[in-house]
């Protein structure tokens, strides 16, 4: 099977699902947003339900990607903190701005992507884990309760306004709270100039 052709399939499925949603795209819709025969699609997805579950799957591991790079880069703490968590906003924003129906890839209680949005949030939950494993954590808080306080933090700006720009003091709060002021701006004290920053 040709990735690249599968990728066209993909963001075919993409366009059609921001215009009509899941529900109502059918296989000729994203036919004709290839600009193929609908019997070339099947070449390369089952259904549409097939194409919409490998859609959400690739930008679930795209987001995933980012988030493992933020973590395992060499950087400050709360700059690794900030990096794995904008992963995850920036996904949840990104298909929020082209439309209202792309969020329908978000849905973990969706027969379609349920499972697909479990398994990644499971995945970012491990690396924060891991994550704060390696920086050590403040007295009374363990890894895993501090990677859900930062993985609510998430859900809870991702419909606030603005919340691209909240992320960053928000990260810097939570870093200082849970590794503890120095172990937040500096990486195994190296760096003493080194601040928070954003990611695209």
């Amino acid at each position: 099977m040709s990735t690249d052709r599968l990728d066209e399939v993909l963001d075919a499925a993409y366009d059609c699902l921001t215009r009509y949603g899941a529900r109502r795209t059918t296989m000729d819709d994203i036919a004709s947003a290839m600009g193929v025969s609908r019997s070339a699609v099947y070449q390369y997805v089952r259904s549409k339900d097939d194409a919409f579950r490998r859609l959400a799957g690739r930008l679930h591991e795209q987001a995933l990607r980012r988030a493992r790079e933020a973590a395992e880069a060499d950087a400050p703490y709360g700059e690794r903190l900030h990096g794995v968590l904008a992963a995850k906003l920036d996904l949840v924003l990104q298909l929020a701005g082209d439309s209202p129906h792309a969020t329908e890839l978000l849905d973990g209680k969706a027969r379609l992507f349920g499972e697909i949005c479990g398994s990644y949030t499971s995945d970012l939950r491990r690396l924060l884990i891991a994550l704060f494993t390696e920086a050590g954590t403040a007295d009374g808080i363990e890894p895993p309760e501090a990677a859900d306080i930062c993985v609510a933090l998430v859900v809870g700006l991702e419909s606030m306004p603005g919340a691209r720009d909240l992320l960053a003091p928000a990260t810097a709060a939570l870093a200082t709270g849970l590794l503890g002021e120095a172990r937040s701006s500096h990486q195994h004290s190296t760096d003493p100039s080194s601040t928070i920053r954003g990611t695209s």
